[in-house]
């Protein structure tokens, strides 16, 4: 019998997560019927949007998240015995996956792309989903022309890194926002025509001063007082792309979530077209944008960095670190 490590939530969080919200128990795997695979973790991810999740999981339930994982048991042709697959069935060392699993498509399990010698973990990353969520959410959603001034978020994350650079791809002036200097820096390196720290920074001023013909784009990773000093310096007919909104994930009222303090009179007379999303949108165009992404990868056009935890003991505190910005591009854990 195989034996998992399983991190459960077992505390409702209230504001930042705490290392007490979480456990760390042993399962044990069940066999192998037809159909079935038992796969072993290689990299796992943490990402803001589990903070969501965590409102609504039922409590001792498996922490929900993706991982990348090496197939150590197969009953499944499709899935060999040592190779990889991306599954969303949390965070835990090993987990059996069912045929009926596997072929539900709201599962999201798929083989890992062929990396062409890059790291396996990009398969969380830049060529995973926060790699298409950019890609989908900025070109389809955004519709970028060159010339166009694009307004970045959370810019130096997995995703605002990506959105920087295909965005100059296609000819726009970019402004983006990070956290911290180091982060301002890397982010120039990615080529960002100007570049704050949103924490010393008066964004109202700094877009006033860098986009005085208005923002036809903005891709949106903050949400909350960001996009209210933000939204007054938008374009006629600009377009915004709701990816996330990191900076109200832990704020609750109530139990009541706090939204973004949009000004739906600059909506109205702006006449913005302002989308939310979420990258499953694209399902049956998921191997569409990792092909690109992996290309723009291999071809130097697309730089990515990754900030990694060794330990699955350290899941925890890898994701909390999330909400305090330790991670520069994609965080990822290697158990």
């Amino acid at each position: 019998m195989v034996v998992s490590k399983v991190w459960q939530l077992v505390r409702r969080p209230q504001g930042l997560p705490t290392l007490d919200d979480f456990k760390c128990v042993q399962q044990q795997v069940p066999p192998c019927s037809d159909g079935d695979v038992i796969v072993e973790a290689v990299s796992l991810s943490v990402d803001p949007y589990m903070r969501s999740r965590a409102r609504n999981l039922p409590l001792g339930s498996t922490m929900f998240g993706s991982q990348v994982a090496r197939v150590i048991e197969s009953k499944n042709n499709d899935y060999k015995v040592g190779s990889l697959m991306v599954h969303y069935q949390g965070w835990r060392t090993h987990t059996h996956i069912t045929t009926q699993d596997i072929a539900n498509p709201a599962n999201m399990i798929k083989p890992l792309p062929d990396m062409e010698g890059l790291p396996a973990s990009l398969g969380l990353g830049v060529i995973g989903m926060p790699g298409n969520t950019a890609y989908f959410g900025l070109l389809e959603l955004c519709e970028p022309k060159a010339g166009d001034t694009v307004l970045v978020n959370g810019a130096a994350g997995a995703v605002g890194s990506a959105v920087v650079q295909i965005a100059k791809m296609k000819g726009c002036k970019v402004i983006a926002f990070a956290g911290s200097d180091e982060k301002v820096a890397w982010v120039k390196e990615l080529g960002a025509d100007h570049v704050f720290n949103y924490k010393t920074t008066d964004v109202g001023k700094a877009l006033t001063e860098t986009a005085p013909q208005k923002i036809n784009c903005y891709f949106d990773n903050v949400g909350g007082q960001f996009t209210a000093e933000a939204l007054p310096h938008m374009a006629t007919f600009g377009r915004i792309a709701v990816c996330g909104a990191i900076s109200t994930y832990n704020e609750e009222k109530k139990g009541v979530v706090m939204t973004s303090p949009l000004s739906e009179g600059t909506m109205i007379m702006c006449q913005l077209r302002v989308e939310g999303f979420l990258v499953t949108r694209w399902a049956n165009r998921w191997m569409e944008g990792l092909n690109q992404m992996k290309r723009w990868v291999l071809d130097g056009k697309v730089k990515y960095k990754e900030t990694i935890t060794n330990g699955f003991e350290n899941m925890p505190k890898a994701f909390i670190g999330l909400f305090h910005g330790d991670n520069i591009g994609k965080a990822v854990v290697m158990p």
